[in-house]
C-alpha cells in the first residue's frame, strides 16, 4: 500500500516550477470550457479575447496562489516569478505557433501576469496547513 501512495503522491519540489504546472493545467481546463461554450452556443470566435484573458488571469492566480503555498514565505516573489514565466512561456507559444509579432502590449501583458501572479502567491502563504 505504501508503494502505490508514494507513487501516486508525487510533487514537484519547486515552487515556481509547480506553480506553472497548475497554471497551464487550469489554462486547459479554461480553454476545454470555452470550447464547449464555443460549440454548444451562438459565439464567435471573434468574442471570446476577453474570456481568454480572463482564463489566463484565473490561471495565473492559481498558479500564484500554488506557489505561495508550496514556498511557505515570500508568496508575492514566487508567485509573481510564476506569471512572470507563465507570461512569457504563452508568448513564446504565440510567437512560435502563431507567428505573431511581438510588440510593446506583450510586455504589458507579462507584467499584468506578474502583478496577478504576486496577488495569488500573497493569499497562497496564507492558506498554508498550519
Amino acid at each position: 500500500m505504501y508503494i502505490i501512495r508514494r507513487l501516486f503522491s508525487w510533487r514537484i519540489a519547486n515552487p515556481v516550477l509547480s506553480g506553472i504546472c497548475r497554471s497551464f493545467l487550469w489554462m486547459l481546463l479554461g480553454a476545454f470550457i470555452l470550447s464547449l461554450l464555443l460549440w454548444g452556443s451562438g459565439l464567435q470566435e471573434k468574442d471570446l479575447s476577453m474570456y481568454t484573458y480572463i482564463v489566463h488571469g484565473l490561471a495565473v492566480i492559481f498558479g500564484g496562489l500554488t506557489a505561495g503555498q508550496r514556498a511557505g514565505r515570500k508568496g508575492w516573489y514566487q508567485g509573481s516569478l510564476t506569471g512572470g514565466f507563465y507570461g512569457i512561456i504563452i508568448l513564446l507559444i504565440g510567437f512560435l505557433a502563431l507567428d505573431s509579432a511581438l510588440s510593446g502590449a506583450d510586455l504589458l501583458w507579462v507584467m499584468a501576469a506578474a502583478a496577478l501572479g504576486a496577488l495569488g502567491g500573497m493569499f497562497g502563504v496564507n492558506l498554508q496547513k498550519a
